[in-house]
């Protein structure tokens, strides 16, 4: 598979929709995990990150114009011991309960689906990064926009490639219904030395008009320490 450059992705695609990249720093010594959101409605468009105490929730920026909480409300990420969960839903709950109940990834996945968002039904796609730096993604979407069949993919990463992610999100593109993104997460080139210059690449890259938030976390693989970085288009 081809080795891609991130920022041209992005740059290239108008609307990626959500997107998660983990992967490796260039130096071997990080694990890396991002995920961002984008929107084309107002109440899509009026929500921020926030810190929580295991990671990080969406909450509107403003209350008084947020119509419909559902599907866009949520953790995108929480820590689960040292491993961390990054979804685009509320299945980051669904992740975290059933590894705390000794299920694994995928089992805990297989009790959900696609978002009940037709005629989109936007994938749902997860990541599971553990602190060894091997990761794993996930991608439940429609059969072809046939909410009759749930397809289920899953992808495992043992051992990441110093200054390689995989990134994965859930549209190829702008389109209405939006197409839902297709084939194996893409391989991208991850060679930012911080948390920080990642962050600001794929704020930078991302589509101004639609991008919402975007979270960085690098995590040392030596003492399972982290530095993170929040971007919100409302400040």
């Amino acid at each position: 598979m081809e080795l891609l450059d991130l920022t041209k992705l992005l740059k290239a695609n108008p609307y990626p929709g959500r997107g998660i990249v983990l992967g490796r720093s260039a130096d071997n010594r990080r694990a890396v995990a991002a995920y961002f959101i984008m929107g084309r409605s107002e109440n899509s468009r009026n929500r921020v990150f926030v810190p929580t105490e295991d990671g990080i929730r969406t909450q509107a920026h403003d209350p008084s114009r947020m119509t419909d909480p559902s599907l866009i409300i949520y953790h995108p990420v929480r820590r689960v011991g040292r491993g961390l969960v990054v979804t685009n839903g509320d299945q980051t709950d669904t992740v975290r309960d059933g590894l705390l109940a000794g299920k694994t990834f995928a089992q805990a996945l297989h009790t959900r689906e696609f978002e009940p968002d037709g005629p989109n039904y936007t994938p749902r796609i997860s990541g599971l990064l553990s602190p060894d730096g091997s990761f794993k993604l996930s991608i439940l979407k429609s059969a072809d926009g046939d909410p009759a069949c749930c397809c289920r993919y899953f992808y495992t990463y043992d051992r990441p490639l110093p200054g390689e992610g995989r990134f994965l999100h859930t549209y190829l593109g702008d389109g209405d219904p939006l197409p839902s993104f297709e084939g194996e997460p893409e391989r991208v080139i991850l060679d930012d030395p911080t948390a920080e210059a990642l962050a600001e690449r794929m704020w930078n890259a991302l589509n101004e008009e639609n991008k919402v938030s975007l979270f960085v976390r690098y995590i040392d693989l030596t003492d399972g320490t982290w530095q993170d970085v929040i971007r919100n288009k409302h400040e």
